[in-house]
């Protein structure tokens, strides 16, 4: 089973990305789950969405405390909370940043593989607006090979109607664009 765990901000579209990768996942004929976890519902609060992804029926109904992948739509989040807590051995942290390798390491100490990609430069360029949701999609597609990238496409499309084909443009880039580091120990 591939547990995600995303974290945002309200308004990003976390919740929206666990449910476009539910409906991907679903898509190639596996199982999937898509839910959110919040406070205060508010534009800005923080907020965390969770996704499973199986080829069996997921009976689990917990939050996702120890995730294969977190993907970290808003890196302002990484000074206020550990998003990577908890994370398996093996786990890819996935972070919407311009920042360095070195830089992320240095100031947030993670030592697990890391996806980087500049998903603001992406959205605004694409989009003409710093929403990351599909950008960063993208990334967790280039980065864990889990799913097939047309089966997200579709979905796409369908969520975003005439922008969709603009979200599409993003979520291609962003697969190709994320540098991915091994782990260090």
């Amino acid at each position: 089973m591939l547990e995600i765990r995303i974290h945002g901000r309200g308004g990003q579209g976390a919740v929206t990305s666990v449910e476009l990768l539910a409906i991907a996942a679903i898509e190639e004929g596996k199982y999937a789950q898509g839910f959110p976890s919040f406070g205060p519902e508010r534009r800005g609060a923080p907020v965390m969405a969770f996704c499973r992804i199986d080829e069996r029926p997921i009976r689990l109904r917990s939050k996702i405390y120890n995730p294969d992948v977190v993907m970290v739509l808003d890196p302002s989040l990484l000074g206020v909370g550990n998003p990577s807590a908890g994370i398996k051995d093996g786990g890819i942290v996935i972070i919407n940043t311009h920042k360095s390798e070195e830089e992320v390491r240095k100031e947030y100490g993670i030592k697990a593989t890391l996806a980087l990609v500049d998903g603001y430069k992406i959205a605004r360029e694409e989009l003409g607006a710093p929403i990351t949701n599909t950008t960063m999609l993208g990334a967790l597609f280039g980065a864990t090979k889990a799913l097939k990238n047309e089966s997200m496409e579709g979905p796409l499309r369908e969520r975003f109607g005439k922008i969709g084909e603009r979200n599409v443009k993003a979520f291609r880039r962003a697969c190709t664009e994320t540098a991915i580091f091994p782990a260090k120990t």
